[in-house]
């Protein structure tokens, strides 16, 4: 009896990884996608002066339009997708998610023109190097981090404020701060959000719409935590045309 039991115990252990491996290689690939798409649309985009020039016009320094509309998009996206999970498809969530990528591209177009190739490329292999083991970290750890990531949320939500402030002071000193403070956030956010998505994988039924979705929105917490995580990076040690 005893050993039934046990077999049973072994039986959903070894499920349960499996479901949270293979959950897991699902959200990195497709936050690896977007990466790739955000990536080349931002490359192609800086390169030829007819798309740049109808996001930013180098004369006036200001931006169009299509400009402001493709720096705020993003952060609609995010809401409707996270706030519409329940109600929208798989189909159309993973499309507003490829949207999504292409005007993060468009929209960080606007590195190219600010910083150094070489400064870009740089801050990006430290931001994978980074990413990859604060990745390693927060999957293979036996650390509950759920306090962990309370605090960093909380110092997420002071690092936007404090931003917003900043918007108005243009302080360098501040900014430099903030960049710093980014840095440290978005570091432990990644073990934080990877141990948190292992979780749910562990627990997801393999195959479903849900699941699937579930897939698309962790690889997009992931995706923003690079993203940031690579900015902040920029911001520090970018070096500036």
């Amino acid at each position: 009896m005893f050993q039934e039991k046990e077999e049973v115990l072994f039986s959903s252990v070894g499920r349960e990884r499996s479901m949270a491996k293979t959950f897991m290689a699902n959200v990195f690939s497709w936050m690896f996608i977007a990466l790739a798409i955000t990536g080349t649309v931002s490359y192609y985009f800086a390169k030829e002066p007819s798309l740049i020039s109808l996001l930013f016009n180098p004369e006036t320094g200001g931006m169009s339009i299509l400009g402001w509309i493709v720096m705020l998009a993003p952060l609609g996206f995010v809401f409707l997708m996270s706030l519409g999970f329940n109600k929208l498809s798989y189909p159309v969530i993973t499309a507003l998610y490829i949207v999504y990528s292409i005007l993060m591209g468009m929209s960080l177009s606007f590195i190219f023109l600010a910083y150094t190739a070489s400064s870009i490329y740089s801050a990006f292999g430290v931001s994978a190097l980074t990413f990859g083991v604060m990745a390693i970290m927060g999957y293979t750890t036996k650390t509950d981090l759920t306090k962990f990531g309370s605090i960093l949320t909380m110092a997420l939500i002071g690092l936007v404020v404090a931003m917003l402030i900043n918007f108005f002071l243009q302080s360098s000193a501040m900014g430099y701060i903030i960049s710093i403070a980014g840095v440290l956030i978005f570091t432990g956010l990644v073990a934080y959000d990877v141990q948190k998505l292992k979780r749910i994988g562990a627990g997801a039924e393999y195959g479903t719409e849900t699941t699937n979705k579930l897939v698309i929105l962790g690889a997009l917490t992931l995706y923003l935590d690079f993203v940031n995580l690579f900015l902040f990076l920029l911001r520090l040690f970018g070096g500036r045309k």
